[in-house]
């Protein structure tokens, strides 16, 4: 599949680049493409990272928008697992290329929910405008990655909320 925003496009072109080398060098390579990670010690003061956006926000009982319906959805993988994934890709000794996600889509409506729920805020599902050209779907098959680093996803999205909620909690990041 050919990628349909500008983000795909960077991702593809990047790619293109290290074979690029590959072949004009020999540079040996292994590209793992992440989903959404998301975890503890995420940034939750920039533009991207939904989990920690919204998990700073309700525990501070600030106002937490969501952009457009909330109907789009990301396959979010928890840092513990994709740390594991790049281990594993290590001793991986042939030119590569695999999807490091969960194969599940999660709409940020139900992250909102969820993080709402584990964080006891109670406040209000608030919608805002749509980001002007956000993608609409995004979902990563990781059955590549585990016939050849028999690596899977071991975090569901359940229990890396509430272990992402619990670590800002602890380390009070949001004085």
């Amino acid at each position: 599949n050919w990628p349909v925003s500008p983000y795909g496009i960077t991702k593809l072109t990047g790619e293109k680049y290290i074979y690029f080398y590959h072949v004009s060098t020999g540079l040996q390579f292994v590209v793992l493409r992440y989903a959404n990670v998301y975890g503890p010690r995420q940034n939750p003061f920039g533009e991207a990272g939904v989990v920690a956006i919204f998990a700073s926000r309700l525990l501070s009982d600030q106002e937490t928008i969501i952009n457009g319906d909330g109907k789009q959805t990301r396959d979010y993988v928890f840092v513990g697992d994709v740390v594991r994934a790049n281990i594993l890709a290590l001793s991986c000794k042939e030119n590569d290329r695999f999807n490091i996600g969960t194969s599940i889509e999660t709409d940020v409506n139900t992250i909102f929910s969820k993080l709402n729920h584990i964080t006891g805020a109670d406040m209000q599902e608030r919608h805002g405008p749509a980001m002007e050209g956000e993608q609409f779907r995004s979902v990563l098959s990781y059955a590549h990655a585990k016939e050849r680093l028999n690596w899977h996803p071991e975090v569901n999205i359940d229990t890396g909320l509430r272990q992402t909620v619990v670590w800002f909690r602890e380390k009070d990041l949001l004085k």
